[in-house]
């Protein structure tokens, strides 16, 4: 078990149930979770476990029905909310990497990763030079000045990355993010992964199906029937 100090994602006794009385259904049934800052961890398992759910609710876009989750220092939720603006937490404590990219298409690529900072109050300039220091860090800065129609998947992918991590969040979410990318592009991306979040003591789950990727992971948890059961990964690529 990785090391924790009130920090990263803990997640205790996580319930979700959709519906009431005889139709009620538990799509998480008392999930235990805890990934610590710097750390990539995976999150696998079949359609319909609790995956999807499981992300939706640590990202604050549904409520639990039980449970505690702590995400950085701050308890989030403990059987109910604890944290007022949702919206806030979601824009600067929580980054989130996708499937599809999701760039917006008629803003540069510098502006595509400023506009978070910038919509947190940050001066555009300050969130700007931000924005440019990580997509340099990102091997993407040659690429500032694009707009999102002229980069390839791979690089797509790398300014998603650095929108998720241009507010310093102590969570990254991220979504089956390199299901559209071939083997080399896949890999380069979780690696991409593992430094950041070492750089930043970031805390991130990445949700996916891609066999490419899982023997990269040193933990994984499985979801299976809306419980995770972990288990020690190969950790390929990263030793």
């Amino acid at each position: 078990m990785a090391e924790m100090s009130g920090k990263g994602i803990q997640i205790a006794g996580l319930k979700k149930r959709y519906g009431e009385g005889e139709t009620a259904v538990f799509a998480l049934k008392g999930v235990d979770m805890q990934v610590a800052p710097g750390e990539v961890v995976g999150l696998i398992g079949p359609s319909g476990s609790g995956k999807s759910t499981l992300l939706k609710c640590l990202g604050a876009v549904i409520e639990p029905t039980a449970g505690r989750m702590t995400l950085g220092e701050q308890v989030i939720y403990d059987d109910d909310w604890k944290i007022p603006d949702l919206r806030a937490l979601r824009r600067d404590k929580i980054g989130f990497v996708f499937q599809a990219p999701y760039l917006i298409p008629f803003l540069n690529v510098t502006d595509n990763v400023a506009l978070l900072p910038m919509l947190a109050g940050r001066p555009n300039g300050e969130a700007r030079k931000q924005a440019n220091a990580l997509l340099e860090a990102l091997d993407v800065g040659h690429r500032a000045q694009a707009m999102p129609s002229q980069l390839s998947g791979g690089e797509q992918q790398r300014v998603s990355i650095a929108r998720a991590l241009v507010n310093q969040p102590p969570v990254i979410l991220a979504d089956e993010p390199t299901a559209p990318l071939d083997s080399e592009r896949a890999l380069a991306v979780i690696r991409i992964l593992n430094q950041m979040a070492r750089q930043y003591q970031t805390a991130i789950i990445v949700v996916t199906h891609d066999e490419k990727i899982i023997p990269t992971f040193k933990r994984i948890y499985h979801i299976r029937d809306g419980r995770t059961h972990e288990e020690a990964g190969e950790g390929k690529q990263f030793d």
